[in-house]
């Protein structure tokens, strides 16, 4: 799989930068690119959807916490541009349904995260993207990506 992109989060706050996004389907990935072990926050940068507190203790961002990855987070979208765009809403605690995904927001250098994508043809269903590549990280890691909770 090609995957294009490679924005940080802090350039696609800016609404220019999020139109480079395509505005459909696909999946994309939220990667840290760093050699230095994570900083974990007690209180992220998340949005509380909902009233609900989307922050969770350190003893849990660090026992989900992948060593020997880039990779945060896998995600799917019918539009990559609207959901990049919830996700960095969410990102700047604004009360946002992007709950999936939201450890990424009690890292201390969660605006230099870089976020790519690939596009997937109408016809394909971006979940069966997605759940490939959890399978293909599983497979590897043994366990799921840092920020997916599910599958």
């Amino acid at each position: 799989m090609v995957f294009t992109g490679f924005l940080s989060v802090d350039s696609l706050k800016e609404s220019l930068t999020l139109r480079q996004v395509p505005d459909v389907s696909g999946v994309y990935l939220v990667l840290r690119i760093s050699d230095v072990a994570p900083v974990f926050l007690e209180s992220g940068t998340g949005g509380f959807f909902k009233g609900k507190d989307p922050n969770v203790p350190i003893e849990e961002l660090k026992a989900n916490w992948v060593d020997g990855t880039n990779v945060l987070y896998v995600g799917k979208a019918t539009s990559l541009r609207k959901r990049l765009g919830q996700y960095i809403r969410f990102g700047q605690g604004k009360p946002v349904g992007h709950w999936g995904g939201r450890y990424i927001w009690q890292l201390s250098d969660s605006e230099n995260l870089i976020l790519c994508w690939k596009t997937v043809n109408v016809s394909e269903d971006p979940d069966v993207f997605e759940t490939e590549l959890i399978d293909r990280f599983r497979s590897i890691y043994g366990c799921r990506p840092f920020a997916n909770l599910t599958k």
